[in-house]
């Protein structure tokens, strides 16, 4: 089976070097000169004209017989070739998609991520302004306890000096007496 196979790869890398060269320059020239000595060969009185010509058409029908069966090779290659592209364009179309439906998902977890992060936001504002307004209930209970207390100082620094006052008079009243 192995040597089948290749046997079967010397064959056609031989013949895709024939379809090569029977499109190559080279080529052009050769069979431009084959045919200018095929026809130069009865001029020269070498070979009858009917003999030449009979022996040229059957080496040009050979040779457009092998040359169809080359083509047709070359056909036959490329068309697998193509099959294979096809495959490999499917399964590329294929990740493409599925490339396509992760970004969307991606997207909508961003989105979903963007929404979440709005919300915390604004949680931390409403927290903030919480913050803000107990600080500035503590500030004004502050102020009005040290209003308070200044108030109570000033009170009872009022009564010390009534209290003084009056411990001066029991003095002075015992003193008199």
């Amino acid at each position: 089976m192995k040597n089948q196979e290749d046997k079967s790869e010397f064959l056609e890398k031989i013949a895709n070097g024939i379809t090569w060269w029977i499109g190559s320059i080279p080529s052009l020239i050769v069979h431009t000169l084959f045919f200018i000595i095929s026809f130069l060969l009865p001029l020269l009185h070498l070979v009858e004209f009917d003999k030449m010509l009979l022996i040229l058409t059957t080496v040009v029908s050979l040779e457009a017989i092998y040359l169809a069966i080359f083509i047709q090779m070359s056909v036959n290659k490329s068309h697998e070739k193509i099959e294979d592209i096809q495959e490999d364009i499917e399964d590329i179309q294929e990740d493409i998609e599925e490339i396509s439906e992760d970004i969307e998902e991606i997207s909508e977890d961003i989105e979903e991520i963007t929404e979440d992060i709005e919300d915390i936001q604004e949680d931390i504002e409403e927290i903030n302004e919480e913050e803000d307004d107990e600080v500035h209930s503590e500030r004004a209970k502050n102020v009005m306890l040290k209003s308070n207390v200044n108030s109570n100082k000033n009170e009872i620094k009022a009564l010390k000096d009534k209290i003084e006052e009056l411990q001066n008079k029991i003095e002075q009243l015992k003193n008199e007496n």
